[in-house]
């Protein structure tokens, strides 16, 4: 005998880029061996990650994966919208045939006034008929017409309505037909259950689908010297079954189709061949920097507390149960939910790059001192309640400093200009000189202790004919590096100025052409 199983879904775990399905069910069967089919599962899971378990005084023999072909849709939703799309047309189909009713009764009308009109005209030409029964006719009809009329007016109000609802149901099919499998084919799972009485036995059917993942958004809200950090997860899924309200769980492990540890290959080294050379084209370069003025921090009122998702951390990856429960559509939208809430303290200082830009960043030195691993995903960043700007953040791991740009600080200022360039010819060998002395002007208008860090550079020589002297620091720096990066590190109090002063020399031989010079 064949049973089939009602198994709703009562879990879901869900992965970078796939997901865990569990169905749980209760049936009683007939001792001995008997079949028992879990249909309407959806195409896109892998069959052979179908795993039963269950509980209750029967045994299971085996499970396969079998197609399993229906006259209406498979999807549940697709057959809601098809059967609304169906009673819709039918109530179509009533009003129009009642505005037939309607329209040959105007009809009938419009000849019996005519008809009798024309009688009428006679009769009262000939002095035969009485005025007042002309009259209580004429009356009559133009009632009875006037009503009718109404009626075919409130008819074609109704149709519109009508109509507008089916062509929304129509979109709203045709778009989830285009999403999912255009055929009547599911996936059954045929489950092989013995048992020695009459058992009522409960089983847990589960498999893995593709298009199904989750992402990580941030907020990360800078208050006074400390970032609040708060991790939302992102549930996407158009595997073609929705997921109800049920134990929703995010895990951070990265499925792989192979599970192998890499092999090396020979690390050959070989004469280089010239290749053909093929135009280089740049894409576009996005827009700049997002600019703000940041607020003067102030004591932030006691935030709302927010309902943060518990976790499991296992050998290598960690699973969070989100705090309240999340039903997520099979349309492809994203459904976000917090994971976790997270208090970091936070080194603030500023950088600058003047010989790139005018603009003054904030950022901040942050160590991960929560137990969560962090997934690289966007983050929003806060100036306490104001919004700065946007940032990428990288996997981050218990433990680990990263480096954090809050966005551009107007309240510093650095300004970097050519003050002197002159060009010469040597005495002696040809050689001729080029010199250039650069200020680089720096103010605190913030209402703190600044603590700045201005980059700049000074040139390089790549060739014996080109050489840098006479280099003058003031004052010194904290770094020079052998690629020409010089680094200050300044701190500034409130209303503070600074200026720094770079200036060098470049001896070019004799026919030298010098390329790359830059103001």
């Amino acid at each position: 005998m064949t049973y089939a199983l009602q198994a709703p879904i009562v879990a879901v775990t869900v992965y970078p880029g796939q997901a865990r399905i569990t169905r749980t069910g209760r049936i009683t069967v007939a001792p001995g061996r008997e079949r028992v089919v879990l249909g309407g599962l959806p195409l896109g899971l892998r069959a052979d990650s179908v795993r039963v378990s269950g509980r209750g005084a029967a045994t299971v023999l085996g499970v396969d994966v079998v197609a399993d072909r229906h006259p209406s849709s498979p999807e549940p939703v697709i057959r809601e919208l098809e059967e609304r799309q169906r009673a819709l047309q039918a109530r179509l189909d009533e009003l129009v045939d009642a505005d037939s009713v309607q329209s040959t009764r105007a009809e009938l009308l419009n000849r019996l006034a005519h008809r009798s009109g024309a009688a009428f005209a006679r009769a009262l030409a000939v002095g035969t008929a009485d005025p007042s029964r002309v009259t209580t006719v004429g009356v009559a009809v133009g009632d009875q017409l006037t009503a009718v009329l109404a009626q075919r007016r409130a008819l074609a109000e109704q149709r519109r309505v009508v109509q507008e609802e089916h062509d929304e149901v129509t979109r709203a099919l045709y778009s989830r037909v285009e999403q999912q499998a255009p055929d009547r084919t599911a996936i059954a799972a045929e489950l092989q259950v013995t048992g020695d009485s009459d058992p009522e036995v409960e089983l847990d059917v589960s498999y893995v689908v593709d298009n199904a993942r989750w992402a990580s958004r941030y907020d990360v809200r800078l208050i006074d010297d400390r970032l609040m950090l708060t991790w939302f997860g992102l549930v996407t899924q158009s595997t073609g079954e929705d997921w109800p309200e049920c134990d929703l769980r995010l895990s951070t492990a990265r499925q792989a189709g192979a599970v192998t540890v890499p092999e090396l290959e020979p690390w050959f080294l070989d004469i280089r061949r010239p290749q053909p050379v093929v135009p280089q084209y740049d894409a576009a370069q996005p827009g700049g920097p997002i600019r703000h003025r940041p607020a003067p921090m102030a004591a932030a009122a006691l935030p709302m507390e927010n309902a943060v998702a518990s976790v499991e951390h296992g050998v290598a990856a960690a699973t969070y149960r989100p705090g309240q429960a999340v039903a997520v559509p099979s349309d492809g939208t994203a459904h976000r939910t917090t994971l976790t809430v997270v208090e970091l303290p936070a080194r603030l200082d500023h950088v600058a790059v003047p010989v790139r830009g005018p603009e003054v960043y904030l950022r901040a030195t942050v160590t991960n001192t929560s137990e969560h691993a962090l997934r690289p995903g966007p983050a929003a960043i806060f100036h306490g309640n104001q919004f700065a700007g946007t940032t990428m953040l990288d996997p981050w791991a218990p433990g680990e400093e990263v480096v954090l740009a809050l966005g551009i600080d107007d309240r510093v200022r650095v300004e970097r200009e050519l003050v002197r360039r002159s060009a010469g010819k040597a005495v002696i060998g040809g050689t001729r000189r080029q010199e250039a002395e650069y200020t680089i002007e720096v103010a605190n208008f913030a209402a703190a202790v600044v603590r700045l860090t201005v980059i700049d550079q000074l040139p390089v020589s790549r060739n014996e004919a080109i050489v840098v002297r006479d280099v003058r620091l003031n004052p010194q720096p904290a770094e020079v590096s052998d690629l020409g990066e010089v680094t200050w590190r300044l701190e500034l109090a409130p209303a503070a100025k600074a200026s720094i002063t770079m200036g060098f020399r470049v001896d070019i031989g004799k026919g030298a052409d010098v390329a790359g010079w830059r103001e």
